[in-house]
């Protein structure tokens, strides 16, 4: 059998119901601010914000690791451009303007 006698006075008794009860209505207004829509609201406009700023900071990272690679391509050790990769690519990058202009001077005609 359990042992049921208390040897706490009364005034002891009620400073812990008080301190309890302060416990409790603490609880409560926590779980009260925790549950209201704006609360709720907030969270998960922050939880979105993490993960956008979480995925623009891979897509930056990756951008970065092309940009530098396409780089590397034209731009020697020492920082001077590659010709004999530059020349080509503007060949063909003039090319196709004209090509687009050639085409819409067409269309209009």
């Amino acid at each position: 059998m359990a042992d049921t006698s208390d040897t706490r006075t009364p005034a002891q008794i009620e400073a812990d119901i008080k301190r309890r009860r302060e416990v409790l209505a603490e609880t409560l207004d926590e779980i009260g601010v925790r549950v209201h829509p704006r609360t709720i609201v907030g969270d998960a406009k922050a939880k979105v914000v993490a993960n956008v700023d979480h995925t623009l900071g891979r897509v930056y990272v990756q951008v970065n690791r092309v940009v530098s690679d396409v780089k590397a391509q034209f731009v020697d050790e020492t920082g001077s451009p590659r010709l004999e990769r530059v020349v080509p690519v503007a060949v063909v990058a003039v090319g196709l303007v004209g090509l687009l202009v050639l085409g819409t001077r067409r269309r209009k005609g």
